[in-house]
């Protein structure tokens, strides 16, 4: 099968009645065959380290210039642009290799400031709790990754860590991000910009947050 003009791709016996192998299995082949910077980001990359409870339908990648959605086999590829440069990742085995996708830190921010392509707030609060379970987690990493994402992201990831998941280690997060911009961000981007305001981490709190079961 062709992913992509000019890239072949052979299809193990498994995968036959899919056409094409999965889309972790075919990732690294195709951008690195168009020569664009690319890692498996958000709900996409929360799955494959373990933290998503919802498998996303789609497959989202990090892209360093623009990419066309595409479908391949049973995986529909959307592509978005960042400056892949600035988020650190990490290799994850396949069959043929390895792709890269977000580190664990550079999930939770990918999701915590993109909370549209997350699945809405409630999900993206579930997802940052069960990334931050997780035993490569490190506090320290989110706070020294956050100067390179929105000042939203690491406000909102440490509010839900520390209301919804009762940690008190936040501290370095908090010094980052509390007078990263004078103005308050919103926990939730789709809600309006009501409700009472949380000075430790200048954040409007808009709405409810719940954690999906």
């Amino acid at each position: 099968m062709t992913p992509t003009h000019g890239l072949w791709i052979p299809v193990p016996p498994e995968y036959r009645t899919w056409g094409a192998p999965p889309g972790i299995e075919i990732v690294d082949a195709m951008m690195r065959h168009r020569n664009i910077g690319y890692y498996v980001g958000w709900l996409s990359a929360a799955q494959l380290h373990g933290a998503s409870h919802q498998a996303p339908q789609i497959f989202q990648v990090a892209v360093g210039r623009q990419a066309r959605e595409r479908t391949v086999g049973r995986t529909r590829f959307v592509f978005m642009q960042r400056n892949v440069a600035h988020v650190p990742t990490v290799e994850y085995p396949t069959k043929s290799g390895s792709a890269l996708i977000s580190s664990v830190e550079g999930t939770m921010l990918d999701v915590a400031s993109d909370i549209e392509h997350a699945a809405g707030i409630d999900n993206a609060a579930t997802v940052i709790l069960e990334l931050a379970m997780l035993e490569s987690f490190n506090i320290a990493g989110v706070a020294e990754l956050a100067p390179q994402f929105p000042a939203a992201a690491g406000r909102r990831v440490g509010w839900i860590l520390q209301h919804l998941g009762a940690r008190n280690d936040l501290e370095p997060l908090n010094r980052v991000v509390h007078e990263a911009v004078p103005t308050p961000s919103r926990l939730d981007p789709a809600s309006p910009n009501i409700g009472p305001l949380d000075r430790e981490w200048m954040l409007q709190v808009n709405r409810e947050v719940e954690e999906e079961s």
